[in-house]
């Protein structure tokens, strides 16, 4: 029950980022293209303050759930007797997952908090520039998330 519990949490956490870095990506950034600049700037850096606070809950959860299962299968296996040896499609999950978590950290530290001076500042240009960074980097997280789907479902 308790490793269920833990997939069903890693699962959810994992459609909160992927499903809303599609949302973002392909459905609220193209509709906002006719608002004015100032409007633009100052409504993605509102809706990615909120977004990017519930990924940090997600990777924590993400990661802390995984440990956790990867862990939890290991000490049954070594219980049992046996030698617990890490699927490859778990070591290559494990490992994307990483570098997503490193990309955002990069978006939300870096490229974000330049979003947000350029929004304080007024300065339309330069929060247009920040967001095209962001839109960059989360195409590129987007596109390792779903690889990682990929490579889970059909390992």
């Amino acid at each position: 029950m308790l490793y269920a519990t833990l997939k069903l949490v890693h699962i959810l956490s994992l459609i909160v980022w992927i499903g809303g870095m599609v949302f973002a990506h392909f459905f609220l950034r193209p509709a906002i293209q006719t608002l004015e600049p100032a409007a633009r700037v100052r409504l993605m850096a509102d809706v990615l303050q909120r977004f990017f606070n519930a990924v940090l809950v997600a990777i924590l959860l993400v990661l802390g759930s995984g440990l956790w299962m990867i862990g939890r299968v290991a000490k049954q296996t070594v219980q049992s007797g046996g030698s617990f040896s890490m699927p490859l499609s778990w070591t290559i999950m494990a490992t994307l997952g990483l570098v997503m978590m490193a990309i955002f950290g990069h978006i939300r530290f870096a490229l974000f908090k330049r979003l947000q001076r350029a929004v304080v500042a007024a300065d339309w240009a330069a929060g247009g520039k920040a967001l095209a960074s962001i839109r960059t980097w989360v195409g590129v997280n987007l596109a390792i998330g779903v690889l990682v789907v990929v490579i889970t479902l059909l390992a």
